[in-house]
């Protein structure tokens, strides 16, 4: 296993505050060299299976997203988390719970003939499944656009400046969404193989000019339109166990417990949803010890009711990258 130095830590870090921050700009701010840094990324690729790519607002896309629970036979529950992997209207794919249980976030659009065929239709009638619940997702609290702190923990707050001023202004979030037209949905197609192609590659990939596309990826980052996930194995980080947490929370102290949640290193997404448990959040810890002492000392909170652990025994996908 890649064991990342304060060097990979940094370039991971700076990647996270400007996914498309030249390599000559992040030398310059970790103190290296272009050709040093672009080494560690490319390493970091092959043996860490870092990945940046590019999403799309769902504000934007004018899609739903919904956390998916499936029960399946052990026996099944591999093919089907796998098929699901392969769908492009899935992200965040998860075998858990003793390997009997997928998790799978699905996007639905808000209308069609077939805006929930996956959900009511195809879904119910895959052979292997003995129990299915959806929980819509109504706000994200942690997770998509905002880093996982457990690994944005290297740059200076001054080193974190120099990189955003190179990035685009972002709008305000009460700002009206932006809606992607079919040339933006072609130009994140390409950017969510690699959000970090040369403008020159994108063009090519688009069908435009280099100058378009500039202009074109700089709007759409100035309207908050997509974001961009840094997406590495959480081993490689030290995180070696992985949870799941649902959570039943009194809808009074809903808002309070999430944003406070959202605040620990120790999580990666925090969620709130429909269902019978109304908050969902991914743990990251170094190991099962680890995991242990946080359930018993940080989230044992008055207004959580009642707490689900589901550990993560493998991912088949993250929010684009398919795993091995």
């Amino acid at each position: 296993m890649l064991e990342p130095d304060a060097l990979d830590r940094g370039l991971i870090h700076a990647l996270q505050v400007d996914a498309r921050a030249p390599f000559t700009l992040i030398a310059d701010v970790l103190g290296s060299s272009p050709q040093t840094v672009v080494r560690r990324y490319r390493r970091l690729q092959a043996e860490g299976g870092l990945r940046v790519v590019a999403l799309p607002d769902p504000r934007s896309s004018g899609t739903h997203q919904w956390f998916v629970r499936l029960t399946a036979a052990t026996r099944t529950a591999h093919d089907i988390a796998a098929a699901l992997a392969r769908r492009p209207d899935t992200s965040w794919v998860r075998l858990t719970s003793g390997g009997t249980e997928i998790v799978a976030i699905i996007h639905t659009a808000p209308s069609g003939p077939d805006a929930h065929s996956l959900l009511l239709r195809d879904i119910p009638r895959t052979a292997g499944i003995t129990g299915v619940s959806a929980h819509y997702l109504l706000h994200t609290y942690l997770g998509g656009p905002t880093a996982w702190r457990g690994r944005v923990d290297v740059l200076t707050p001054a080193q974190e400046a120099r990189l955003r001023a190179h990035g685009p202004r972002v709008r305000a979030e009460e700002d009206a969404p932006y809606t992607l037209t079919g040339a933006d949905r072609r130009l994140l197609a390409a950017l969510r193989e690699d959000a970090r192609l040369g403008y020159a590659e994108l063009a090519a990939a688009v069908g435009s000019t280099p100058a378009t596309v500039t202009r074109r990826l700089a709007e759409l980052r100035s309207r908050g339109a997509l974001f961009f996930d840094v997406d590495i194995e959480p081993a490689v980080l030290g995180a070696t166990v992985s949870a799941l947490l649902w959570m039943q929370v009194a809808p009074s102290r809903l808002d309070e417990v999430a944003t406070t949640l959202a605040t620990h290193h120790e999580l990666a997404v925090v969620a709130a949803t429909t269902g019978p448990t109304n908050l969902v959040a991914h743990a990251l810890c170094a190991d099962a010890e680890a995991l242990h002492r946080y359930l018993t000392r940080r989230v044992a909170l008055d207004a959580i009711a009642r707490i689900e652990t589901a550990p993560v025994l493998r991912t088949y996908k993250a929010a684009a990258t398919l795993r091995g």
